[in-house]
């Protein structure tokens, strides 16, 4: 792998258009033709990452400018790419939608630009003709710096439809690179927020990978494609691959620290004494949940707690009755607990385990999935009773990027901490926030939420400890002291 792994970004004009199954058919049809494919997806979103890895067989990934920062957008998609012959990158919503009230952060087309990559426009054909064009050249002009190398239409009703469509354009001086006919939609079932997970229906995925494959693989130019995406050069600005060991280069002084209503200010050296501290001891044993229940995760968390000297073991909630022996800290990330809720209070030997670790003071980080665990009940379902509080599924959709700073000290962060978040869930916790919050929300949405008591650090709120390498190497130096 080299800066300059030939690579894609496929977007386009809104949601539902189709990119989805474009881009997982094309990393599946890119990889049935004997290429190593580095598999990626703009944004926080978890789940399309899974069927990502189902066509490659590779890790999928997210780059998440507001997340993470623009700054490391780069590094994450190198450190991805590693041994790679070829990168497809899936956009999020329309090409240039991002953080709202932000213009052009964490959108799809700030991603192509941060990669250098050139762009396949995946367009929704089905209600138009000659009208594509003006679509088309709208995309393509309205930001000079996004280079649309292509045109894919989906949902192309006849052979004369899609002469039309190619007639028109034409005019526009952007080749079509595939045209995709109206037919059975693949089956890739969607529930409260989003689509079903493969880790919950992992046989029917594979089946409904190998369809998308088939499908592009008969309507697109896989060589033209190829071909477009080794026009993408070395990756701007020199950057070199993403790493989870820690140096005090990852630190990111503009977010890492502040008050609700003070600009941040840090210093990195106790995380280096920390680190230098953590050298040679023993390592910490470090659970982390999955199953059908706990999907959502960032592969770079693991990777982080492991290259801070923990031995990192995965665990499943809904069957396993005991923790992994040795277990000295837990990380319970998101999924869909409220699916399987019944299971998981029927697990009783299991979280009477979980709150008696916590009883024990070690440390516990939980996000979203995991803060409704821990929780006394969700949806009248008996729960782990850590928190001193009930869940319960909600009748709207809470969804948006936010601006958090520690309000006090936890196993996760110092207070003052800074860090960007993603809230994602149709639940609400009572009370939203302890005694300790977890965090503040800065900007127009000012509020607390989430829970610190003892070892255990509780929030709806998603991050990506990329941005924060600290998280990672406080945690596991708490778990190897407590």
């Amino acid at each position: 792998m080299t800066p300059s792994t030939p690579r894609l970004v496929v977007a386009a004009p809104s949601s539902g258009s189709g990119k989805t199954t474009v881009a997982t058919g094309l990393m599946a049809a890119f990889a049935a033709r004997g290429l190593a494919v580095s598999p990626h997806k703009v944004g926080p979103d978890y789940i399309d990452p899974g069927y990502h890895a189902l066509a490659t067989g590779r890790t999928g990934r997210n780059l998440d400018a507001y997340l993470c920062g623009p700054e490391l957008v780069a590094p994450l998609f190198l450190h991805g790419a590693r041994g790679c012959d070829i990168a497809v990158v899936e956009g999020v919503m329309g090409l240039y939608d991002g953080a709202a009230g932000e213009g052009e952060l964490a959108s799809t087309a700030q991603v192509a630009k941060l990669l250098g990559a050139p762009v396949v426009l995946v367009v929704d054909a089905s209600s138009q003709s000659r009208s594509v064009a003006a679509l088309v050249h709208g995309f393509v002009s309205w930001d000079p710096g996004v280079r649309v190398g292509g045109v894919i239409l989906n949902k192309v009703g006849s052979a004369r439809h899609e002469e039309l469509l190619r007639e028109a354009l034409v005019s526009v001086g952007v080749p079509v690179l595939g045209a995709l006919r109206r037919a059975r939609p693949v089956e890739t079932p969607s529930r409260h927020l989003g689509l079903v997970p493969v880790a919950e229906r992992r046989a029917l995925a594979v089946s409904a990978v190998s369809e998308m494959a088939a499908l592009v693989s008969r309507g697109c130019d896989l060589p033209a494609l190829e071909a477009l995406a080794r026009t993408a050069g070395t990756v701007p600005g020199g950057s070199a691959p993403w790493t989870p060991d820690f140096s005090p280069t990852h630190d990111h002084p503009s977010r890492s620290a502040g008050r609700l209503d003070q600009e941040p200010t840090r210093s990195a050296e106790g995380l280096e004494e920390g680190a230098a501290r953590s050298a040679g001891k023993a390592k910490p044993r470090i659970a982390v949940a999955g199953g059908p229940a706990f999907t959502f995760s960032y592969a770079e968390h693991t990777e982080l707690l492991t290259a801070a000297g923990a031995e990192v073991v995965t665990f499943d909630p809904l069957h396993d009755e005991e923790l992994p022996e040795g277990t000295a800290g837990l990380v319970i990330g998101g999924g869909f607990p409220e699916v399987y809720a019944a299971e998981l209070s029927a697990n009783e030997p299991l979280r009477k385990a979980v709150a008696e670790l916590a009883a024990a003071g070690a440390p516990i980080a939980a996000e979203c999935a995991g803060l409704l665990y821990l929780c006394r009940e969700l949806d009248g379902s008996p729960m782990c009773g850590v928190l001193d509080a009930t869940a319960r599924m909600a009748e709207r959709l809470t969804l948006g990027y936010r601006d958090a700073v520690a309000v006090g000290d936890s196993v996760l962060a110092a207070a003052g901490t800074r860090m960007r978040g993603h809230e994602f869930h149709r639940t609400a916790v009572e009370p939203g926030a302890g005694a300790a919050p977890a965090w503040g929300i800065r900007g127009r949405e000012r509020r607390v939420e989430g829970f610190v008591q003892r070892g255990v650090h509780a929030s709806y709120l998603h991050t990506h400890w990329a941005s924060e390498p600290g998280v990672a190497h406080r945690f596991v130096e708490r778990c190897r002291t407590s």
